[in-house]
């Protein structure tokens, strides 16, 4: 396996009830509304996209790899 290959996991993790209300409520400014005023998004999907997006930019590749992490 390549260091670039990613692969999809669903986890169980814990976040702020905030974080999950700001992850939902900027999606929606980003996709708009429909003309009923209406948004459809996939908050699961966008959950885990955008912390995706978090754990690449902060290399948790290395992280995972540091022993001291997991002490």
């Amino acid at each position: 396996m390549e260091e670039n290959d990613t692969l999809v996991i669903n986890a169980n993790i814990e976040i702020p009830v905030k974080a999950l209300q700001s992850i939902v409520e900027n999606f929606k400014k980003a996709a708009g509304y429909d003309k009923k005023g209406g948004c459809k998004i996939d908050t699961a999907d966008k959950v885990s996209e955008i912390i995706s997006i978090f754990l690449q930019g902060k290399d948790f590749l290395d992280f995972t790899k540091d022993i001291s992490n997991y002490k």
